[in-house]
C-alpha cells in the first residue's frame, strides 16, 4: 500500500510596491483601473481563479495598504491572507515576504512560492499551472519569452554619444517576465548568502539565486507576450486594449443532470426570444426545468424598444414565478446600407433596438437580478473590434454592448449580479439571411451551438466577459488563457465577419 505525499502549499508574492512615476501617475501605477479595475485587481484574481495556488500575499507601497484591502475585501479574495507594506528595495521586499512565509513552518517543512508583479495582469493561467508543476523537479524557475528585437551593447564616449561594441546571438536572448518561483527554502538560503555581500542589489530574485547559489539550475518556463508590464504610459492603453478584445471560454458543464440540478426552478427571461438564437435559449433551458419567458414582436408582441414593454414582461415573470434568474437580449436588427443614403427612421430603429434596448432591459432588471444574484446577458458581433462599411449602425452599436457589459459588471458586482456577453461567429439565424440571403452550409455557426454556449454561461459564475463562439474552435472551452491569445491572434480573422 503506497503512502500518500501531500504537496506543500503553493503562495504566490505579489510584489506591488511601484510608485507609477514613469506613467506620470500621482498613486501607484497597481491602483491605476484598466477595464473598469485597479491593476492589481485583475492580477490578484488571476491567482484566485488558479488551481495550483493555495496563498496570496500583497506587498503594496508604504500607505496604500487600505486601498488593496478594500479591493480584496470588496472583490470577495479569499486567497489573499496577508497585504503589508514593501520595502524600500526590491530586495528588502523580497525578503519581508520569505519572512511572512516562514512563520509555522515546521522544521524541515517547504513550500512552494511564485514572485510576481502586480503591474502584469495579463498573465494567463497556463504560465502559473507550469510554474508550480516545474517546482516539483526544480528549485528555482524562471519565465521568459524569445527577444524579437536585436539587443545591443553599447558605451558612452563623453559628449560623441552611444557606440555598438557588442551584438549577442540573439537566438539566445530571451526577455524575463514573471513569475519567479522558487521552493521557499532555495530562495531564503540565496538571500541568506547575499546578506554577507555588502554590495549585495538585484532587480529580480533569480539574479539571487545564480550569483549566490550557483549549483543551482534554473529552469526556464515559457511566457507569453501578452503576459507585458504597465510600466509606461502606453502600456496603459495596449493593456485597457487587450482587456477590451479579450475573450473567455465558458466552463461546459458536465452532463444533462448539471444542467437539470442547475435550472430546475429558475427563471428565464428572454427577449428576442421568437426565432434564431433567443428561440434556442428558450427551448433549452424549458428543457432543462427552468421557467421561461421568451418575448419576441412576432410572438408575444413585445418590442424591446419599448420601456413599458419591457417593464411589463419583467414584473409578469416575477408576479408568476416570484424571481427572475437569468435575463437574455438577443433582439437586434442589421440594415445594410450605406451611412450617407440611410435614412432618419431606420437610423432611429437601429439605435433604439440595437442600443437604446439593452439599456433599459438592464436598468428594468438590476432590481430582480439584485435578488436572485443572477446574470444579465447580452451579445455583440464580431464586427465589434473594427466597424464595418456598409453597417456602421449595427457595427458601432455591437461594440457598445461590448463596454456596456464591462462596465455593469465592475457597476454591479458588489450587489452579486453578473454580466456577460456573447461574441458569436457569423450565425445562421433569421436576421442574418434576411441581410445577406442564403450563405453555403457548413461556413456558418448554427444557432442551437451558441444557444448551447449560452446557457453554459448563464449558470457560470463569470462576469464581466466578452465569450467568443467560433465555428473553427470547438476546443475552445479548454481554457480561460485562450482569452488574450485571441484578442492578439484573431482579430483579423474577425475583420470579414458579422453575426
Amino acid at each position: 500500500m503506497s503512502e500518500c505525499i501531500s504537496k506543500p502549499r503553493t503562495a504566490a508574492v505579489i510584489l506591488a510596491g511601484g510608485t507609477g512615476q514613469r506613467v506620470g501617475l500621482s498613486i501607484p501605477k497597481q491602483l491605476l483601473k484598466i477595464a473598469g479595475k485597479a491593476v492589481i485587481e485583475h492580477t490578484l484574481t488571476t491567482f484566485e481563479n488558479a488551481d495550483s495556488i493555495d496563498d496570496v500575499i500583497v506587498l503594496m507601497a508604504p500607505g496604500y495598504v487600505p486601498d488593496v484591502e478594500k479591493i480584496v475585501a470588496k472583490a470577495g479574495l479569499r486567497k489573499v491572507t496577508h497585504v503589508i507594506e514593501g520595502g524600500a528595495t526590491r530586495n528588502e521586499t523580497t525578503e519581508r515576504a520569505i519572512a511572512l512565509l516562514g512563520e509555522g513552518l515546521a522544521e524541515g517543512e517547504d513550500r512552494n512560492v511564485l514572485f510576481h508583479d502586480a503591474v502584469r495582469p495579463l498573465l494567463s493561467q497556463r504560465v502559473i499551472d507550469d510554474c508550480v508543476a516545474a517546482l516539483e523537479r526544480y528549485q528555482a524557475v524562471d519565465v521568459a519569452i524569445p527577444s524579437a528585437d536585436t539587443i545591443i551593447v553599447t558605451r558612452t564616449h563623453g559628449e560623441d554619444g552611444e557606440f555598438i561594441t557588442e551584438i549577442p546571438d540573439r537566438s539566445r536572448l530571451r526577455r524575463g517576465q514573471t513569475p519567479q518561483a522558487f521552493k521557499l527554502s532555495t530562495i531564503r538560503r540565496a538571500y541568506e548568502v547575499a546578506a554577507s555581500d555588502p554590495n549585495f542589489q538585484a532587480t529580480d530574485d533569480c539574479s539571487v539565486v545564480l550569483k549566490y547559489l550557483p549549483d543551482v539550475p534554473i529552469h526556464v518556463v515559457a511566457g507569453d507576450e501578452y503576459n507585458m508590464k504597465v510600466t509606461q504610459p502606453v502600456d496603459v492603453f495596449i493593456t485597457d486594449k487587450l482587456f477590451q478584445l479579450a475573450s473567455t471560454a465558458a466552463p461546459a458543464q458536465n452532463g444533462e443532470e448539471a444542467y437539470r440540478e442547475l435550472l430546475t426552478g429558475k427563471t428565464v427571461v428572454v427577449f428576442g426570444g421568437s426565432y434564431g438564437i433567443g428561440k434556442d435559449i428558450a427551448e433549452l433551458a424549458r428543457s432543462y426545468g427552468a421557467s421561461v419567458y421568451a418575448l419576441g414582436r412576432s410572438t408575444t408582441g413585445t418590442h424591446v424598444e419599448n420601456p413599458e414593454e419591457v417593464d411589463d414582461a419583467l414584473s409578469t415573470a416575477y408576479a408568476e414565478t416570484g424571481r427572475i434568474d437569468y435575463v437574455v437580449n438577443t433582439a437586434g436588427v442589421l440594415r445594410i446600407g450605406r451611412l450617407a443614403e440611410t435614412d432618419n427612421a431606420t437610423i432611429e430603429e437601429a439605435l433604439k433596438v440595437n442600443y437604446l434596448a439593452p439599456v433599459q432591459i438592464a436598468r428594468s432588471a438590476y432590481k430582480y437580478l439584485a435578488e436572485t444574484k443572477g446574470q444579465l446577458l447580452l451579445y455583440t458581433s464580431s464586427s465589434y473590434t473594427r466597424g464595418r462599411a456598409e453597417y456602421s449602425l449595427y457595427s458601432s452599436t455591437k461594440a457598445a454592448m461590448v463596454n456596456l457589459t464591462q462596465a455593469l459588471s465592475d457597476e454591479w458586482a458588489g450587489d452579486g449580479v453578473r454580466v456577460n456577453c456573447i461574441n458569436p461567429e457569423r450565425t445562421a439565424t433569421p436576421m442574418r439571411t434576411k441581410a445577406f440571403g442564403q450563405e453555403p452550409a457548413g461556413t456558418l455557426l448554427s444557432s442551437e451551438a451558441v444557444a448551447r454556449t449560452s446557457l453554459d454561461v448563464l449558470v457560470s459564475e463569470l462576469t464581466g466577459h466578452v465569450i467568443d463562439v467560433r465555428q473553427q474552435d470547438p476546443t475552445a472551452s479548454a481554457g480561460k488563457a485562450s482569452g488574450f491569445e485571441a484578442a492578439l491572434a484573431t482579430v483579423l480573422d474577425r475583420q470579414s465577419d458579422v453575426s
